[in-house]
């Protein structure tokens, strides 16, 4: 199998928050929030398998600006890693104000595992991911060591209890 380059899977979608996704506070829910990050990430991985997927994992998430109502949600996600039937995918959410041009602001990213799954609903062989520019290296690279830095804290957290 014949790797894939990291850029085929790039995805990026967009969401206006509307009340039906604000709690109280007319702040989007955070449920709301996960369920784009795992869309997102999963057309992501689909688009590099070339084959169905599942969600196996969404690593910690902290929710570090609220996404107001009004404003756009912008997600994006690409798959950095693969196992054998895996695939590693980064998501980053951002928001952005369309009535005043602010620049967008990051709100949380997180990385998810997805199995990549044959018409059977079997595990399925996925490709390496090629990284063909040094751009695509620098992602891959800043991806692995986010992940490894997110995992460090939260064991750090752990080991306070």
């Amino acid at each position: 199998m014949d790797p894939v380059p990291l850029a085929s899977s790039y995805t990026e979608m967009t969401e206006l928050l509307l009340p039906n996704d604000t709690n109280n506070l007319g702040r989007a829910l955070g449920g709301a929030v996960l369920n784009w990050m795992d869309i997102c990430g999963a057309i992501a991985a689909m688009r590099f398998a070339g084959n169905q997927v599942v969600t196996a994992s969404m690593d910690h998430v902290d929710f570090i600006s609220a996404i107001e109502l009004g404003e756009v949600a912008v997600v994006r996600a690409y798959v950095f890693s693969t196992g054998r039937t895996s695939l590693d995918v980064k998501v980053d959410v951002h928001a952005e104000n369309p009535r005043t041009g602010d620049p967008d602001r990051e709100t949380t990213s997180s990385f998810l595992t997805f199995v990549a799954l044959d018409e059977t609903g079997t595990p399925t062989p996925v490709p390496d991911v090629a990284y063909e520019t040094d751009d695509e290296r620098w992602l891959r690279e800043e991806a692995v060591e986010e992940r490894r830095a997110q995992l460090q804290q939260v064991a750090d957290r752990l080991d306070e209890v």
